[in-house]
């Protein structure tokens, strides 16, 4: 009972002094109500919410003011480091975040988070109770130690250990209780907070932020300073780039100093297409830094209307800042100009359209005649968009640096994305580049539109398509049926195209001119593809892309061209060197008469007469048509048919020794060692069997290397040999003096062989090859 009444007397207490503050507070409103202070009705309020809170608590337990008080401090205090939080989650704030606790220097500073000194039970700081119950501290050391600090990633003298806490949210199990649901380990970043899960993703993301300049333990969402940024001269044009622009990443600008050669080939179609009509509009679909865009503006002037589109926003305020930098007017948007600064003479040619949208949408928007495609990986998403609405006679180039996948190295994936089957042979890059013009084909056919091929090329980085857009149902039909399979005999890499036709062959082997179905067991050839079975190259629109290259000076780009008009022609070099790059005038390209140096009026024709345009168009395709059944559809690597034993000759005189024998010949630039020509395997392997010596005199005495087929397996080598060598030719790297060596009707017993042979060759070649 004393205790009940003590409770009542302080109650009662609590209740008068709340009443005589509640007056006061009232008091002092009514003072400043005049002069609209604010801060009045806060502690109203606030009291407010105290004496409701009391009312409600008149049926609970009774608490004194005092403790209430306290408590109201409490929740003071443990608000505030919420509202430091929230700062910390604010990415545009500049205060530095404080670290989180799996981010020490030492290993010890994790062991002190522990407190190991106490010899009692200790719980892990970094991992949950239902993960790692408590434990006495040799036993924590060697889990904080194993489990956390080796697998950490370092950075700046720091460690960020693996996190075993509810700091990443995860998906609830199967039967939605999310409290029974682990969560996964993950990494703290120490520059943006951000949870990694996997220890390589975390080293990659640490790399990231090296590479923008961000090294200190903040994020800050605007871009990079402009003293970060380096400045890159390519052909008369500058450009501002980031510090990782050689790392290639989907949300960076990015700039390939090895791509040089690409962007100078791509500037040469677009200057031969710009020659035809003007003004031509062209689009560069993936901007980046937008140096290809600001190479056609700068150089071709007034021919062209550039368009540059990303999708980035960085990307496209780099663009702008590069076309200021370059002298170059902005356009933002179809409509409306930019209000910025004008630099430059306020002409139409220094004025550059810069887009922000989906490559697929300005395609769909707006048509074009020079389209080009150069996405991160592959192409084959923005092909049906680029065919849509492309102009008559326009040229779509793309650019493909999936190599993995078309160089046969991750086939699944040239499967998923080309819809093609390829294996690894001698010529993957041109199956490669075949593989690509496939995929255009069929993209074009489906927007009833065919294609002519102009340029193909496959280096070690990237595969270049140009080809050049026919509408019509009837050109696409011309273009689909050139699609076909490819016959290849694993055993001694004939290939062939399959035949047109859509009845099943009984024995699809005899398609092949080798007999290795007859000679080995099992099955020997796969089945390739579907691939492009026409030229690869127009000799006339690339001897005009050389043309431009000399114009222009691109350097790197003209030894190219020159090797890619003998591969189109299937000449020899030294052919395509006494000719003159002047003597392609009239030349005709999808039935249109282009002008050249030496005729201007009487061989350029207006693209609108309908009736000139379809003779021409008929007698361009006869022509092309014999010269697509002439030019050979592939190459041989002459290193990969070498003889063993044998030397090669070299690979122009194996050319002329291939001419002299009747067929078509060149090198291609698939392969340096590469020859393509029309003559089957076998007859290849004769030629060089013909021409090539023996390594070395002494290896005859053990037989002489022939071809299969031309000495019976079970022929007998006869005991005595008879020798004549005349005029033995060294290798021309070595630059001897030849040597004459006759050694006539000399019948020698078979023991007696190595000896004589040791001589001869003793004689012939100096003291330190013999020893050999």
């Amino acid at each position: 009972m004393a205790a009940l009444e003590a409770a009542e007397a302080a109650l009662e207490a609590a209740k008068a002094a709340l009443g005589r503050r509640q007056e006061q507070q009232e008091e002092e409103e009514e003072e400043n109500h005049n002069h609209d202070h604010e801060g009045g009705g806060e502690p109203a309020a606030h009291n407010g919410l105290v004496v409701s809170e009391n009312m409600k608590s008149n049926n609970a337990d009774v608490k004194n003011p005092k403790s209430e008080l306290e408590a109201e401090d409490r929740g003071a205090e443990e608000e505030r480091p919420r509202e430091s939080d929230s700062n910390i989650l604010d990415l545009s704030s500049d205060y530095p975040r404080d670290k989180h606790i799996s981010i020490q220097r030492h290993l010890a500073d994790l062991e002190k988070l522990a407190d190991l000194r106490e010899d009692e039970r200790k719980p892990c700081p970094l991992c949950p109770e239902e993960k790692f119950k408590a434990c006495y501290s040799h036993k924590l050391h060697r889990h904080l130690q194993n489990l956390h600090w080796k697998v950490s990633v370092e950075f700046e003298g720091y460690r960020m250990c693996i996190c075993h806490l509810s700091c990443r949210p995860v998906k609830p199990n199967l039967v939605g209780d999310q409290t029974l649901s682990k969560m996964g380990a993950h990494y703290h970043c120490i520059i943006c907070s951000a949870t990694i899960v996997r220890r390589t993703d975390m080293i990659g993301h640490i790399n990231r932020h090296v590479n923008k300049g961000e090294s200190e333990s903040r994020f800050i969402t605007v871009g990079a300073p402009k003293s970060s940024y380096e400045v890159v001269k390519e052909s008369a044009t500058d450009v501002q780039v980031l510090p990782n622009h050689s790392t290639p990443q989907k949300t960076d600008s990015y700039f390939n100093p090895k791509m040089k050669l690409n962007r100078q080939l791509i500037f040469c179609a677009l200057a031969v297409l710009a020659g035809e009509r003007k003004p031509i509009e062209c689009l560069d679909a993936f901007g980046a830094t937008g140096i290809m865009g600001l190479q056609w503006a700068k150089h071709l002037r007034s021919s062209v209307k550039v368009t540059i589109n990303d999708c980035n926003e960085n990307s496209v305020t780099m663009i702008k800042e590069n076309c200021h930098l370059n002298k170059m007017k902005v356009k933002l948007n179809i409509k409306e100009e930019d209000d910025g600064e004008t630099v430059g003479n306020g002409e139409n040619s220094d004025t550059i359209e810069v887009t922000k949208m989906d490559a697929n949408v300005v395609m769909h928007l707006r048509s074009f005649d020079f389209i080009h495609l150069d996405p991160f990986g592959t192409a084959v998403n923005y092909l049906d968009s680029a065919f849509r609405n492309v102009r008559n006679l326009g040229i779509v180039s793309l650019t493909s640096t999936d190599i993995s996948s078309l160089y046969a190295k991750a086939q699944h994936v040239a499967l998923r994305h080309y819809g093609c089957n390829i294996v690894r042979t001698e010529y993957y890059k041109e199956l490669a580049a075949r593989a690509v013009i496939a995929a255009v084909t069929r993209a074009a056919a489906r927007c009833n539109k065919g294609i002519e091929v102009l340029l193909a090329v496959a280096l070690e980085h990237f595969v270049l398509v140009v080809v050049r857009v026919l509408r019509g149902p009837a050109t696409a039909d011309d273009s689909a049926k050139k699609v076909r399979y490819l016959i290849h005999c694993q055993w001694c890499e004939e290939r062939v195209f399959q035949k047109e036709g859509n009845m099943v062959e009984e024995n699809p082997y005899q398609q092949l001119p080798c007999d290795c179905h007859g000679s080995m067991p099992g099955k020997t050839a796969v089945l390739l593809g579907p691939l492009w079975s026409g030229a690869l190259f127009n000799t006339g629109f690339l001897r005009r892309m050389l043309l431009e290259a000399v114009q222009y000076g691109l350097d790197e780009a003209q030894p190219l061209l020159k090797t890619l008009v003998c591969e189109a022609e299937c000449t020899a070099p030294k052919h395509f060197l006494t000719q003159s790059l002047g003597d392609e005038n009239k030349q005709e390209e999808c039935g249109v008469y282009i002008r050249t140096p030496s005729t201007f009026a009487e061989s350029y024709l207006v693209h609108g007469k309908r009736k000139s345009e379809e003779v021409l168009r008929s007698a361009a395709k006869r022509q092309r048509a014999e010269h697509s059944t002439e030019h050979p559809p592939f190459y041989y690597n002459i290193h990969r048919h070498s003889i063993k034993g044998m030397n090669m000759p070299k690979l122009n005189k194996f050319l002329n020794y291939l001419s002299e024998a009747g067929f078509r010949v060149s090198r291609t630039h698939f392969d340096p060692m590469g020859v393509r020509t029309n003559a089957p395997l076998a007859q290849f392997k004769t030629v060089l069997m013909k021409y090539s010596t023996p390594t070395y005199v002494g290896a005859q005495a053990e037989g002489p290397v022939h071809l299969p087929g031309e000495i019976p397996v079970g022929e007998e080598v006869p005991a005595a040999a008879v020798i004549k060598v005349e005029e033995a030719e060294l290798a021309e790297d070595d630059k001897s003096a030849a040597a004459v060596i006759k050694v006539e009707k000399a019948e020698l017993a078979e023991d007696d062989k190595s000896v004589v042979a040791a001589a001869v060759f003793t004689e012939s070649y100096p003291t330190h090859c013999a020893a050999e």
